[in-house]
């Protein structure tokens, strides 16, 4: 039987994911060519049986808003699904050139470093609101690293003379090193610091 390659380059089989939690929430079944074309979108929850780097390709190409309002953004954000598949094709070999480590593992790594395990929320008793610490759910987990983690590449990338891709790749290796460079790393941080601070 003919092994399935990711991007026909990189192997899966041996990569583990260690955070419990997050185990049944990442894919990675391998693909050449990760796109399914939003075949699933209907189906609710049905976006954690999408291959990983799929759903990270999907973030490229729509990063969200930040604080509600648009976030700001460098000229790569075409819709172009090919664009943003270039993008994280891209970035990998950067990470593995850097790391010499297979980068879906690299990827893993970080996305489980960079997962809030805690996050606030707002309740509102007596006319007044208060700040109430509670636990993250697993597959909200993964959302929100993918999304800082590509909020973080665009915002160092926009106005600036290094390109998306570098900017992805030093995000990625920067969460796996646990380094606060990281947009992501950094707002995991303060999250569970805000959490700590309002029970």
């Amino acid at each position: 039987m003919t092994e399935v390659l990711a991007f026909n380059r990189w192997d899966t089989k041996g990569i583990k994911v260690m955070d419990a939690g997050l185990e049944r929430y990442v894919t990675l079944d391998a693909r050449i060519v990760p796109k399914t074309g939003a075949r699933y979108a209907g189906n609710k929850f049905h976006k954690s049986k999408v291959f990983i780097v799929e759903r990270l390709i999907n973030k490229v190409m729509v990063p969200g808003h930040k604080g509600k309002k648009h976030f700001r953004t460098s000229s790569k954000i075409t819709g172009k699904a090919h664009t943003a598949y270039s993008i994280v094709e891209e970035a990998f070999k950067i990470v593995e050139k850097e790391t010499k480590r297979n980068p879906i593992e690299v990827f893993v790594r970080a996305l489980e470093n960079a997962a809030p395990r805690e996050e606030i929320v707002s309740v509102e008793y007596g006319g007044a609101r208060y700040p109430k610490a509670t636990e993250c759910a697993p597959q909200r987990r993964v959302d929100m690293a993918l999304r800082y983690m590509t909020q973080g590449a665009y915002h160092r990338s926009f106005n600036a003379k290094k390109g998306m891709v570098k900017c992805l790749a030093e995000e990625i290796i920067n969460a796996f090193n646990l380094s606060l460079a990281s947009n992501a790393i950094a707002k995991k941080s303060e999250l569970e610091r805000q959490a700590d601070a309002s029970r």
